[in-house]
């Protein structure tokens, strides 16, 4: 499940809200349903991917190399617009993370989710740097910034006839990194709610399909939440310090049990390298922007600390020290909830089970 986001294509918040409504539809169906659609939108990104190579390195192999003279020229080398940058390269980078919101879900994980993380990402870094060569074969830099979907752009520079592929498979991309997160973000939600870390309601799943109905419907209902924010990039930037400081702090709790419970069974085992020069990275990639960034990063922080509260009411607090509203509230959609989505909760001795 590789976020292959190099098609990128600015949509509509129309659009996007009814994309995202489609996709927490199929997904509440049938869970095959939606490994169907991203498999399906996978493979479609991919060949676009390849039809773009393929038709950049002949571009290349012809002599088309001036837009490659003096290419990082006038270079910005501030840490923290380098830092901005990153964040968003590294969003098109995020399937390594979102398959391990699904590790349940896998057939045998201690061998498949390492082999399949190791093959995919130099794969994925393969084709995006020949993808970009490619862009910046056809293409100048004035065209690219310019562009909405530079995968387009390319296209009608160069594809001819067959160009009209290019925007078929750039929308295939659109569904396929929705519907990746959509999967992953709702499989988070159930998992904390089954631990006990958020409402009872998140963890319940069809009695037939086995979906997590309540979770899917969440997540849909939060990412439309954030298309308040008009801009995309600002967007990015919000969630990723929050997200960057948060897969820092997992890696340094790994490191912390590494030591305190050295004797503890771990499927995956890696050397210390690896985790301590990741924390190093995520140090940088929150620390620098708190300086270049300072109130976008506030309002990330903000939202992230807004959960504390509801954390704390909701879950912290024992059911008799619970605001009488609250109780209701909650019962009232645990309720309804179990009623409308045909669901009933799932604790971890149940999935154990299953």
């Amino acid at each position: 499940m590789i976020n292959l986001d190099i098609l990128n294509l600015s949509l509509s918040h129309r659009h996007c809200s009814d994309l995202r409504g489609l996709l927490t539809a199929v997904n509440c169906g049938n869970v095959k349903w939606g490994n169907t659609m991203q498999v399906a939108s996978t493979v479609a990104k991919v060949l676009a991917l390849i039809v773009i190579i393929i038709a950049g390195m002949v571009k290349l192999c012809q002599g088309y190399t001036t837009n490659f003279e003096n290419s990082f020229e006038d270079s910005n080398l501030n840490a923290g617009d380098v830092a901005l940058a990153l964040y968003s390269a590294l969003y098109s980078y995020s399937g390594w993370d979102t398959l391990n919101f699904v590790t349940e879900e896998l057939k045998n994980p201690e061998r498949n989710l390492p082999l399949s993380i190791a093959i995919s990402i130099p794969l994925v870094t393969v084709i995006y740097v020949l993808t970009n060569v490619a862009y910046y074969t056809v293409l100048d830099l004035n065209t690219v910034l310019d562009s909405e979907a530079v995968a387009v752009t390319f296209a009608d520079e160069i594809l001819g006839y067959a160009r009209w592929l290019i925007p078929i498979s750039v929308a295939m991309s659109c569904y396929g990194g929705l519907n990746a997160s959509l999967i992953a973000v709702s499989r988070l939600y159930f998992v904390g709610s089954r631990e006990g870390h958020l409402p009872t309601v998140l963890c319940m799943i069809h009695v037939n399909t086995c979906t997590p109905i309540p979770a899917l419907i969440f997540s849909g209902g939060m990412s439309l939440i954030y298309l308040v924010v008009e801009d995309v990039f600002q967007l990015i930037n919000y969630f990723s310090f929050n997200y960057w400081l948060f897969i820092g702090l997992s890696i340094v709790s790994q490191i912390y049990l590494r030591f305190k419970f050295p004797d503890m069974p771990r499927p995956v085992k890696l050397s210390l390298f690896f985790p301590i020069t990741f924390c190093l990275c995520t140090v940088f990639l929150v620390v620098v922007p708190l300086y270049s960034d300072t109130i976008n990063t506030m309002v990330g922080i903000a939202i992230a600390l807004s959960g504390v509260p509801a954390y704390y009411l909701c879950i912290y607090l024992p059911p008799d020290r619970q605001p009488k509203c609250l109780q209701k509230l909650l019962g009232f959609l645990t309720l309804n909830v179990q009623k409308l989505c045909l669901c009933c909760a799932v604790d971890s001795e149940d999935r154990k089970e299953m």
